[in-house]
């Protein structure tokens, strides 16, 4: 047999499988046409299922997202979860507003029941943390979150949770992959047309109280607000927690406010892309607000932009690692104290080292993780954790894991208490940098069409790592997939650079996204406020010089 008739034959028993009409006359076409580079591409093998569930393109065939391999992941996460004691537990449903979300997750529904499980759907697209809260609320021994978060439109994924509201990591992984790839033909899955739960409103409530506590009582509550949801499922659940808490009522995007699958506004729906912002800096302009706040398409992310005469257009957005540092600020402001059974900050290798400094300032545990709230939301005595990706888990108890909704609440609060002192968001940054140093970050990120790029410069830099960056020399280079004394193995580069500036890089593949991913920080030693101007100065050369070495390094 030829390798053109061999995808052929493995194509027409994909069809043969397929519940979905949409993507089987999309199968039929190709197949028609003979397009045996686009069947390769389509059955070079399958999408995999790791610690990020499931992300990828959609269409018909196992590298695509698509019913099929949606159902056969359901019945692989049933088949696990009855092997772990769970037969008769309760697994909770949600997704977004994008292309075939709902579909995934009445099919998940389905799987989940069929299989003797209990199954119940919210009712409605909601953002990621009314799931990952509704688990732990409703005591369901796993969940899932049908999104691809901030990725473009063309995609969608499968984000599992267990019981303790947090995402999957090994060997939970290992173990749901392994029964996915156990599952037979789907012809055999039970798949009822009914007998799962739909959530009512009670649960969205449920959650709307929870947010209410992550305000102090009688704090200020004046920051004028303009919000933005990106396309996504954000606005209604930012406007209900909004009116409770007694904020004015946000200024909306009303371009982005409404979900919209397609993104027509935006080239990538992710706030820390280049533009995704500017509708939002226009209404920022038009209105005056004290900041603008954006969620990402399934709310789990917040960014946060702050007025600046010397940024284009008057707006700058703040980098994770600065809203970071300031949560992290206002709670310790709030009365967190190490007296308290959970007083551990954690963040991830990824992030500024702000967060370690805060928290030893206050006498607070800290906690460095590998990438991810899979990772950082497992920290012993979490009480606050964070990563630069803009993700922020401020009330681990309702939500273990990163919630853009109750991080715009605090940073609200925290701009609300800043103004009644006639100070700023970025006044409180130049505070935190005279206590600890100037701690600045940057990243170089290079999305890809071909992985192999991205293989190519691990496999360079792992050969041949750099001895010097930025005329500092490397001190320590560490690969990560080997494991150190706090972290597992995973695929990852470290390097520590000589010198006062206190310099590291860390090297990445992206987890959910084609992309590689070095991130940089320097510290710089402020020994008061006239010092601000020329330790940025600083910094911004150091971080330049890094990047510009690491990049031919890499080879990227």
């Amino acid at each position: 047999m030829t390798v053109a008739q061999d995808l052929i034959t493995q194509a027409r028993a994909w069809l043969a499988e397929d519940p979905d009409a949409e993507t089987r006359d999309e199968l039929a076409r190709i197949i028609e046409a003979g397009d045996t580079a686009e069947l390769a591409a389509r059955f070079a093998g399958t999408l995999q299922f790791g610690t990020a569930g499931l992300r990828g393109e959609l269409g018909a065939g196992p590298m695509r997202m698509n019913r099929l391999v949606v159902i056969r992941a359901a019945a692989g996460l049933a088949a696990y979860l009855k092997a772990q004691g769970h037969a008769d537990g309760l697994v909770v449903i949600g997704y977004d507003a994008r292309h075939k979300s709902a579909d995934f997750a009445r099919d998940t529904a389905a799987v989940m029941t069929g299989a003797g499980l209990r199954a119940a759907l919210l009712p409605r697209p909601l953002p990621t943390p009314v799931l990952a809260f509704a688990i732990r609320h409703l005591g369901a021994v796993a969940g899932v979150e049908v999104t691809a978060s901030h990725n473009p439109p063309r995609d969608n994924g499968y984000k599992v949770y267990l019981g303790d509201g947090s995402q999957i990591v090994p060997p939970a992984d290992a173990g749901i992959a392994a029964e996915i790839e156990a599952v037979g033909s789907v012809h055999d899955l039970p798949r009822p047309d009914s007998g799962w739960d739909t959530l009512g409103d009670e649960v969205v409530e449920a959650y709307l109280e929870r947010t209410d506590a992550v305000l102090s009582p009688h704090s200020p509550r004046t920051a004028r607000v303009v919000h933005t949801a990106l396309h996504g499922v954000g606005k209604d659940v930012v406007l209900a927690a909004w009116e409770r808490a007694g904020f004015p009522a946000p200024v909306l995007v009303d371009e982005q406010a409404e979900p919209d699958p397609d993104f027509p506004t935006v080239a990538f729906p992710n706030p820390e892309e280049p533009g995704a912002m500017n509708l939002a800096f226009a209404k920022a302009r038009e209105v005056g607000p004290d900041i603008v706040i954006a969620n990402d398409p399934d709310a789990d992310r917040c960014a946060v932009a702050v007025p600046d005469g010397d940024a284009a257009g008057g707006w700058r957005m703040l980098r994770g690692d600065e809203v970071g540092a300031l949560l992290g600020a206002h709670l310790v402001h709030k009365g967190v104290s190490a007296k308290d059974a959970n007083s551990t900050f954690a963040t991830s290798i990824v992030s500024s080292s702000l967060l370690g400094r805060i928290a030893a300032a206050a006498g607070l545990g800290y906690q460095e993780t590998l990438t991810g709230f899979k990772w950082i939301s497992r920290a012993e005595g979490l009480r606050y954790g964070y990563e630069e990706a803009l993700g922020y888990c401020v009330d681990p108890d309702g939500v273990r894991d990163k919630d853009g909704i109750t991080a715009a609440l605090l940073v609200a609060e925290l701009a609300s208490e800043l103004k009644a002192q006639d100070r700023t968001l970025t006044d409180l940054l130049d505070d935190l940098a005279v206590a600890h140093g100037l701690h600045a970050t940057d990243q170089l990120s290079v999305r890809v069409e071909d992985l192999g790029v991205i293989a190519e410069a691990m496999r360079r830099l792992r050969e041949k790592p750099p001895v010097a960056l930025a005329g500092l020399r490397v001190v320590s280079a560490e690969d990560l997939s080997k494991g150190t004394e706090a972290l597992p193995p995973t695929d990852g580069l470290r390097y520590h650079l000589e010198g006062a500036y206190d310099a590291r890089v860390v090297v990445r593949p992206s987890g959910t996204e084609p992309k590689l991913k070095c991130y940089l920080e320097v510290v710089v030693p402020v020994g008061g406020p006239s010092e601000l101007s020329a330790a940025r100065t600083r910094a911004a050369e150091v971080l330049a010089a890094v990047k510009r070495d690491l990049a031919e390094a890499a080879g990227i």
